[in-house]
């Protein structure tokens, strides 16, 4: 899937957490390049300015998954916040701060000292109770360079019967969910990259992936219909929620991670990515997650976005590389 010069040119005239991924992914630059891009990003833009948010204790907002002070009615409200020290975390991951900056070594120590989840009081960097909370905490830890070695060992011993998690688990769900299973995946793949992929992780990783695929990345197995009509639709930032294109962007990963062609079952996924497709080569945001934030990142909904438009592109990008015949 080729990006017109336009696209390209539109996408390169925006922050350095989007155009280092735009000449790796998009433009197959040179490492150097794009590194020195990438670079930038402690300095310069949305990063530096998420950065100078943080409070002196390494922190944002004064809490680990919530804001210091912030009620119950607050949440009914204005909706789930976003300013917290895991979202801002996964922020910054998504970002590509590179995770041995001095900024980013100093915060993962502060972090383990200072941060404590508000479900118990537990230390940030030893997880919460909720699948969905230790599978991003896995993918900052592994990133950053923090041993989030015993939050795996949990995650593996957490999963469903179907083959894939839900962050109800302790409330008595005892079967997986989409939202819960994508982001225990993505902290799979980014401790598999760091670490030695143990035969446990790429099973538990396969499985959960099984458990997508076998519903085509939304679908139930009982109808066929849509789990969640939501998932249709493309949203950035995801949070902790699901979409196609979220699973599609995981799915790339862990096909070029492992070295293997995409699974044909991708290809009803792919076939909407394509449809929403503008005539000028670009795609919308569908909606935009309620909750307080620290700064826009995106245009409104109903306009073309770049982070959109970036994760299509380089999704059909790895999909039409492999020439599915099937899909053609």
């Amino acid at each position: 899937m080729n990006a017109n010069s336009d696209v390209i040119a539109w996408l390169l005239d925006s922050d350095p957490a989007i155009r280092w991924q735009v000449m790796r992914d998009l433009l197959d630059a040179p490492e150097t390049d794009w590194q020195a891009e990438r670079s930038k990003i402690e300095r310069q833009g949305w990063g530096a300015r998420l950065l100078a948010a943080q409070d002196a204790d390494g922190q944002w907002d004064g809490g680990a998954f919530v804001p210091a002070g912030f009620t119950e009615q607050d949440w009914k409200d204005t909706g789930q916040p976003w300013t917290a020290t895991c979202w801002s975390l996964t922020q910054l991951r998504e970002f590509g701060l590179y995770p041995d900056c001095a900024c980013a070594r100093r915060t993962t120590r502060q972090v383990g000292m200072n941060s404590r989840w508000e479900h118990a009081g537990q230390p940030y960097w030893a997880g919460e109770i909720e699948e969905c909370i230790n599978g991003r905490t896995v993918a900052q830890g592994a990133y950053f360079g923090v041993d989030v070695a015993p939050i795996v060992e949990r995650l593996l011993s957490q999963r469903q019967a179907d083959g894939g998690w839900n962050c109800e688990r302790a409330n008595g769900s005892r079967v997986s969910s989409f939202d819960t299973t994508i982001n225990v995946l993505e902290g799979l793949l980014e401790f598999a990259r760091i670490n030695a992929d143990a035969d446990a992780i790429r099973n538990a990783r396969q499985a959960g992936e099984e458990y997508l695929l076998r519903r085509h990345l939304f679908r139930r197995l009982t109808t066929g219909e849509p789990a969640d009509p939501d998932y249709l639709l493309f949203v950035h930032p995801s949070r902790w929620r699901y979409d196609i294109l979220r699973a599609l962007d995981y799915f790339r990963d862990s096909s070029q991670f492992r070295n293997v062609k995409p699974d044909i079952r991708l290809d009803t996924a792919i076939a909407h990515v394509r449809s929403r497709r503008l005539s000028d080569g670009r795609w919308l945001l569908d909606k935009r997650i309620r909750g307080r934030i620290w700064f826009e990142i995106d245009e409104a909904p109903g306009e073309p976005s770049r982070w959109i438009t970036l994760r299509a592109l380089r999704v059909l990008k790895w999909w039409e590389s492999y020439k599915q015949p099937d899909d053609r």
